[in-house]
């Protein structure tokens, strides 16, 4: 079967130009997607005679719209079987492509196909670190995965591609209409790519959490109820235990205890589940802390989707690098 692959990419700079060079050699066609860069990403993929797609800066940028338009220029180029997403960020495994290339071939019923992901400098800091930890995911059925994926073209076509207007989680809502299409979607115990999240500062973390929390509620409302647990939690630990606090303090203190204690309960149940998965007692207690506190930027990216959605607005990407 022939594979083609699509990148996607902004300002991404040497982790793209890894990326591209661990694709070029695999792949038939690679197509670079481009969502105004100012760094010299397009010169690069072109001086590797790639083709480069260059979104319209008048237009709100988003991955679903990216991917869209890389799966275009890809099929225009000639006929194609499946087709590698993957963000420019990512450097492919060469094993992969292959591993995930047989699976669709001997299974018309997959209509994707995804593999593990790992952090490429886990030790950088505390935020790579639990980037670390989100990819890891056990393999078999699947209904969601991340932007990493390798597609039948024929199912692609058939539900029309990433929807354009979701700005975060896209792979997920592409994932749920994948699979309520009729196909099949499976996560292979095979090492896919290796991410770069470079995350050096606290910024880049609340950034990142706010973009998470806006797509717990758009894919809400768009596909309920996936991430309704994840919703719940954020309205738990975001405003409502907050404003139990306050109320116990200015009437009642134990209910102020009582919002304290769901707090320190949580953070001690997180660290002792992560601990338990390997994490040392030191980095559990940190990524723990910053799971507890994530609740907050959650919230604000949640409100701000319903603030766009009530207001009719578009929907613009939240960058965190």
């Amino acid at each position: 079967m022939t594979l083609g692959a699509v990148v996607i990419g902004r300002n991404e700079g040497e982790r793209l130009k890894a990326c591209l060079t661990s694709l070029v050699p695999l792949c038939r066609r690679v197509v670079y997607v481009d969502s105004g860069s100012s760094d010299d990403s397009t010169t690069f993929a072109r001086d590797l005679g790639i083709t480069v797609v260059e979104l319209d800066p008048a237009a709100p940028f988003s991955a679903a719209k990216a991917r869209n338009a890389g799966f275009q220029a890809l099929l225009a180029g000639g006929p194609i079987d499946l087709v590698q997403f993957v963000d420019g960020d990512c450097v492919v495994m060469a094993e992969w492509l292959k591993a995930g290339a047989a699976a669709l071939a001997e299974n018309p019923q997959l209509g994707l196909v995804t593999g593990w992901r790992s952090e490429r400098y886990p030790q950088a800091s505390v935020y790579n670190a639990m980037c670390e930890v989100e990819w890891h995911r056990p393999a078999g059925e699947i209904s969601t995965c991340g932007g990493d994926m390798m597609v039948r073209t024929q199912a692609f076509t058939a539900i029309g591609g990433f929807n354009p207007a979701v700005i975060a989680a896209e792979d997920d809502e592409f994932c749920l209409r994948l699979g309520k299409a009729g196909w099949r979607l499976q996560r292979l115990p095979v090492s896919m790519t290796l991410h770069d999240a470079a995350m050096s500062r606290f910024g880049q973390w609340w950034k990142r959490s706010v973009r998470n929390g806006h797509g717990f509620a758009q894919l809400g409302d768009m596909h309920p109820p996936h991430l309704q647990r994840e919703r719940l939690r954020v309205w738990l630990y975001g405003p409502i235990l907050p404003l139990v606090f306050l109320l116990g303090y200015f009437t009642t203190p134990w209910l102020s205890l009582l919002a304290l204690s769901a707090y320190a309960l949580s953070f001690t149940k997180t660290a002792r589940d992560l601990n338990r998965k390997g994490l040392g007692r030191s980095l559990a207690i940190k990524q723990a802390a910053f799971l507890t506190l994530s609740k907050l930027p959650n919230l604000l990216g949640m409100l701000t989707y319903y603030r766009r959605s009530w207001a009719g607005r578009d929907m613009r990407i939240i960058e965190y690098k």
